[in-house]
């Protein structure tokens, strides 16, 4: 199979790990553009590779691109590499406003050209773990606490932290909130750093998300619930749990623990549980991997151009309930 020719847009934080992890891949790295010199220099430089002025010169050379630009910059980047026919992975969130976040979309499909967005907890290890294999929960329950960095505080929460768990929840309901309800709070910044959203969902399904960026104690878990199972997952430790009632026949279930047993009810049911694995793995290497795979064999990639404008239409609306009227610009 003939070696893709990989582009990188943007030598910051995320570009420097795109970068690293590329140089390492089985393609031929065509390069990385910046708009800073210094910065692209000092990329090129660390691993190998080499330079690029313009974007128009890192287009032509190359098959696709990778960006991890400010995500300002993703709407007219990603416009410009469709129309010059080359596939496109971007950083989340997709762009700025689900408006140009649409127009991309339908660009590459127009155009029949594999668009990529980085949802990274989807190849997390917890996530992995569960497979296809779970159920269209009721309820879930999502945190995700950091500690307060410099770094990130020009967008709000919403957009830095929360929209990862969103993606995750559309991915696991299937289905588009009915119904959105938010609060936040600025507290050193201009842009909330603490927000809540209630999701309500067609199904009756409900999602209480809750996103800081000033904690005192990091945590990134989620936990959902439906007939007859509870699921945790902790995103910083890789691991997940498992918990359903099963029937009386079934206590002795490779790969599970019984609990114990509950006997109200027309049957005796049994409390299992499983804590089921996936392999170890760099999270962002998958996704590359991912995408130039659907690059090689025309299959859909892992996190499509879709579920990516869905994220960014859930948090924009989350945005505006908290009472943020325009969208931040975001950083690299």
């Amino acid at each position: 199979m003939t070696k893709l020719n990989v582009g990188l847009v943007g030598a910051g934080y995320l570009g420097t790990i795109h970068a690293r992890l590329i140089a390492g891949q089985d393609v031929n790295w065509t390069g990385v553009y910046d708009k800073l010199p210094e910065r692209r220099e000092k990329v090129a430089a660390d691993f190998n590779g080499k330079p690029v002025a313009s974007l128009e010169k890192l287009l032509a050379d190359s098959d696709c691109i990778v960006v991890a630009a400010a995500t300002s910059a993703h709407y007219e980047t990603a416009k410009i590499a469709l129309n010059e026919g080359k596939h496109v992975f971007l950083e989340k969130p997709i762009t700025t406003t689900p408006e140009e976040g649409a127009e991309i979309v339908k660009l590459a499909q127009d155009k029949g050209l594999v668009l990529q967005v980085g949802h990274v907890e989807r190849f997390n290890r917890a996530f992995r773990a569960l497979g296809d294999d779970y159920p269209q929960p009721k309820f879930v329950e999502a945190h995700r606490l950091s500690q307060f960095k410099p770094r990130g505080t020009d967008v709000a929460v919403v957009l830095d932290l929360m929209i990862h768990d969103l993606d995750l929840i559309l991915k696991m309901m299937g289905e588009f909130p009915s119904r959105i309800d938010a609060s936040g709070v600025a507290v050193i910044s201009e842009e909330a750093d603490i927000a809540n959203a209630r999701l309500t969902f067609p199904s009756g399904g409900v999602a209480n998300v809750t996103a800081s960026r000033i904690s005192a104690n990091p945590m990134r878990k989620l936990r959902m619930f439906a007939a007859d199972s509870y699921i945790a997952l902790d995103f910083a430790t890789g691991s997940t749990q498992v918990f359903k009632l099963a029937g009386a026949d079934e206590e002795n279930v490779p790969g599970t623990l019984m609990l114990g047993e509950i006997d109200k009810g027309a049957v005796k049911r049994h409390i299992l549980m499983a804590s089921p694995q996936a392999p170890e793995g760099n999270a962002i290497l998958m996704e590359q991997e991912g995408f130039f795979k659907a690059i090689q064999t025309g299959t859909p990639p892992p996190v499509t151009g879709l579920d990516g404008l869905n994220a960014l239409k859930v948090a924009t609306e989350i945005l505006k309930k908290i009472g943020t009227t325009e969208v931040p610009t975001g950083r690299d």
